[in-house]
């Protein structure tokens, strides 16, 4: 009763007395939104747009005035004809909705497994489940608390979107502009100075919005025409962005929408996700920095010049509402732990500070404000609705255990082979739905299998994250690589595979913190403080070969690089077996150590013969 007692806190009685159940709630925030996605995405008939408007209204609002007969009566499993009616309007207009939203994917997708409840029976045995009729299905996916209204829709109910709405706010402020010019000011006279400001800049918003593309089409067009300006190639300087963005969305303290709905999944607070996920999202950043640092080198490009960037200052002076807005935020979630509280208390003071300021909104900015916060949560309830829907279904017919005894079957005793089978299938699943759904379908299919095999919980649903969110600068697909080429003049699938090379530790960190519990904050200060350096020197050299170039010895022969990054995976992958009943990254270390101080003597003899 999380919203409920809000409202209460809030002062609020005569709302919190009409909403006296929790599932009213979710049927009042489907009315509200869910008929906008109509109007956002028209469709070619006006009359049927109308239409769907009405049925998006008022079939929630059914379920809304009925919802404690649902209760009382079990409508969800027996219900009558005009319940049934209104729960199959609900299931139309949803699956309609992501349709025009995201395209005929997670249509097909959602759509097909609402309906596995119908002919689960005779599906083949890995596969089957428990049938029931349309009547039925279409009851329990409306008024049952395990389909369209189920964990991720609550998770968004009840935490997404109040920090949606902030990130909004803050964007629509001017946080965006604030934080990349500060950017600027830090780092734009450093060597390479445009693509780590691009760092900076576009992992912060990355956080703050949720969306790889949205982050790419934003900031970068500021970073990319900077980073061409000063000297990088147009493929570089949109693989920078799009692997800076994609890891804006691992970058706490937001993270987008998808760590909510972990926390939710895991039945844990949300400050501890956020603080699980600061280490690897800090090395994979660390990562981008020297890779980016070594590309400078090696081209001979300098800082930006000075007219271009602004003074600290100024800066600090002109956003400093900005500063206090991120530190009340955390301050409330990670000291007060008001996780629900937190990001409306933050989003009131920045528009009551903002508005006493000199810079602002206006009513014109406020309407945009509006329109922008309404699209965002409008386009993620469609989504999460239709995740419902699959989960609805694995849940009534039984299938997400079979699926996980199945999954468990064909590994049988390696840990290590489920692990890639469940990189695989997050990869996968991440190309053809957003990263949300397929998050969420796997939190269900897979990560109880993987778990089953002795690994950590949160290690495992931030290695599915981490995992889906890979499509992005990976081809065929890598949309985030896509869009960025597309504002850089580039060749797609060529920054698709330059995306790869700059982005080339997010591939190892999953399997580092998955193994290695550590680095994400658990166990002892000696073992913590050991995996973050064994990570930090081994994430190093591999950046380093990467680029193919070592800081004072110059550029590297490819067999040079590839000895160095095989030096580095040894050092940064823990637990390596290499001796029966020896379980021990000692033998990783030594073995890696020796491989960088032979590539290091191959480089240095080479430097000397080339020497007159």
């Amino acid at each position: 009763m999380m919203v409920i007692d809000q409202l209460r806190l809030f002062g609020d009685p005569w709302l919190s007395g009409v909403l006296a159940l929790e599932t009213q709630f979710y049927f009042a925030l489907i009315a509200l939104l869910l008929p906008g996605i109509f109007l956002i995405y028209p469709g070619r008939y006006r009359l049927i747009d109308v239409g769907l408007v009405l049925i998006a209204l008022l079939a929630p609002l059914w379920l809304l005035i009925h919802a404690e007969r649902i209760l009382n009566e079990g409508w969800e499993f027996l219900a009558p004809d005009h319940a049934v009616v209104a729960s199959a309007c609900l299931w139309f207009v949803i699956l309609e909705g992501v349709r025009r939203a995201t395209g005929w994917v997670l249509f097909g997708i959602a759509g097909l497994f609402s309906l596995y409840p119908l002919f689960a029976d005779v599906m083949p045995e890995m596969i089957s489940g428990m049938a029931i009729g349309f009547r039925e299905t279409a009851s329990y996916h409306a008024m049952s608390i395990e389909s369209i209204v189920g964990l991720p829709f609550r998770a968004f109910a009840n935490l997404v979107v109040g920090f949606l709405v902030f990130g909004a706010t803050l964007q629509h402020t001017g946080g965006g502009a604030f934080f990349i010019r500060l950017a600027f000011s830090l780092l734009g006279r450093s060597r390479g100075g445009a693509a780590k400001v691009a760092i900076v800049s576009s992992g912060l918003m990355g956080s703050m919005s949720g969306s790889v593309i949205t982050n790419v089409m934003t900031t970068g067009q500021l970073t990319i025409p900077a980073m061409q300006r000063q000297g990088f190639s147009s493929k570089s300087a949109a693989a920078v962005e799009a692997c800076a963005s994609t890891g804006g969305v691992l970058l706490p303290p937001i993270m987008g929408s998808t760590a909510f709905i972990m926390a939710t999944f895991l039945e844990i607070p949300y400050y501890q996700v956020a603080l699980a996920a600061l280490i690897p999202s800090l090395l994979y950043f660390f990562a981008l920095y020297v890779q980016l640092d070594a590309y400078a080198a090696k081209h001979g490009l300098v800082g930006l010049a000075d007219h271009e960037i602004p003074d600290l200052w100024q800066v600090v002076k002109e956003g400093w509402v900005f500063l206090l807005a991120f530190a009340l935020l955390i301050v409330l979630l990670l000291w007060l732990q008001q996780e629900t509280l937190a990001p409306w208390a933050a989003t009131l003071a920045l528009l009551v500070i903002n508005q006493v300021r000199g810079q602002r909104m206006g009513l014109k900015e406020l309407g945009h404000w509006l329109v922008a916060v309404g699209e965002l949560l409008i386009e993620l309830l469609v989504i999460l609705c239709a995740v419902g829907l699959i989960v609805g279904s694995l849940s009534v017919t039984g299938l997400s255990g079979t699926l996980v005894n199945e999954l468990l079957f064909i590994a049988g005793d390696e840990t290590y082979v489920l692990i890639l089978m469940g990189a695989l299938t997050s990869f996968i699943l991440g190309i053809g739905l957003t990263v949300t759904a397929a998050y969420v379908f796997l939190a269900i299919v897979l990560a109880p299998a993987l778990i089953e095999g002795g690994l950590m919980p949160l290690a495992v649903h931030l290695f599915i994250l981490y995992w889906g969110m890979l499509s992005f600068i990976t081809p065929p697909v890598a949309l985030g690589a896509f869009a960025a080429a597309s504002v850089a003049g580039a060749q797609p699938v060529a920054t698709g595979f330059e995306s790869m090379r700059i982005g080339i530790a997010i591939y190892l960190i999953p399997f580092l913190f998955l193994l290695n519990p550590a680095l994400l904050g658990f166990g002892g200060a000696i073992a913590i403080t050991l995996a973050i350096a064994e990570a930090l020197i081994g994430v190093l050299v591999i950046a380093w070969a990467a680029q193919r170039r070592l800081p004072f010895l110059g550029d590297m022969s490819l067999l040079e690089a590839c000895l160095m990054g095989v030096a580095g995976l040894l050092i940064a992958l823990p637990g390596l077996t290499l001796v029966a009943g020896l379980e021990s990254n000692l033998w990783g270390n030594v073995l890696g150590l020796g491989g960088f101080v032979m590539a290091l003597l191959a480089r240095l003899i080479r430097v000397s013969w080339a020497r007159p």
